[in-house]
């Protein structure tokens, strides 16, 4: 950028506007942590970056000084017009519901795209379902998220964090806690702390045979928590009591272990033992 990016303060002042709190609108406004947040997002200028909630445009602009081609998805109209007004014909912008988007439309046929935005909690989980349908054209997603979310997709087994987006995240990526982020670097500053979780994707960790029946049968380990796997999978009758008890006995999983326990590989396995179960 040729000028310093107003704060966003005086953007907000400058167009007459607050941040709404039913929209979960708390703005980053810290130049490192932004910086630190690019430089995740866009590793080679050119890339194709796709930032959901562009809001007052702060991360945006340091896409594009790194020679991002950004895409900014904005469902705010006071918030489109602020980016049309600030960054003109140097982004795409999209005003569109982040959670709907098609990145395959996006892409054009053109290598892989990159992700990064700053979620409201509400719609953290049904971006990251929408993101793992189409890991074929993402490369990797950068995220500022609650600090007690990026612990959660960041977990190892047998902790209290680990569940289900931890593993069907973790079997097609590599997740790392990049960062913590205080409430005092937003604008206004949240309740809770943020952190940047980085989420790098790559083939799967272990072989499954139907992605929808090892989504329904991971959230059925951990639908409740407290209930042995015997119990818990029993509950969701996705398969015949004998056959998935056999499933378990194939995959070397002891059913009285809790879903919380259970490794990527170890549910992949159960999964593979069903389809060769129902043969």
């Amino acid at each position: 950028m040729n000028r310093a990016y107003p704060s966003p303060r005086a953007l907000l002042d400058k167009y007459g506007l607050r941040a709404k709190k039913s929209w979960g609108q708390n703005f980053l406004g810290d130049e490192e942590i932004l910086d630190h947040i690019a430089q995740l997002a866009v590793t080679a200028p050119g890339e194709r970056v796709v930032e959901l909630g562009a809001g007052l445009g702060h991360l945006t602009a340091r896409l594009l000084a790194r020679g991002a081609r950004v895409v900014a998805v904005e469902r705010d109209r006071d918030m489109a017009a602020v980016l049309r007004g600030e960054l003109g014909d140097r982004i795409r912008l999209l005003e569109a519901d982040a959670v709907k988007l098609d990145y395959g439309a996006l892409l054009g046929g053109e290598g892989k795209l990159s992700v990064v935005g700053n979620l409201p909690y509400h719609l953290t989980s049904p971006i990251l379902f929408a993101l793992l349908d189409r890991v074929e054209v993402v490369s990797r997603a950068v995220f500022l998220v609650q600090r007690e979310v990026a612990e959660r997709l960041s977990a190892e087994p047998g902790v209290k964090d680990w569940g289900l987006l931890s593993v069907l995240l973790q079997h097609r990526a590599d997740v790392t806690l990049e960062r913590r982020v205080p409430p005092g670097a937003f604008l206004p500053p949240p309740e809770v702390e943020s952190a940047v979780v980085r989420i790098a994707f790559r083939p799967p960790r272990a072989a499954i045979v139907d992605p929808a029946r090892f989504r329904r049968l991971v959230k059925a380990g951990f639908a409740q928590r407290r209930k042995v796997l015997a119990n818990a999978l029993a509950s969701a009758r996705l398969a015949p009591p004998e056959r998935m008890a056999a499933a378990l006995a194939d995959a070397g999983i002891d059913d009285r272990r809790r879903g919380e326990t259970l490794t990527v590989e170890e549910w992949a396995a159960l999964e593979r033992a069903l389809e060769a179960g129902s043969r």
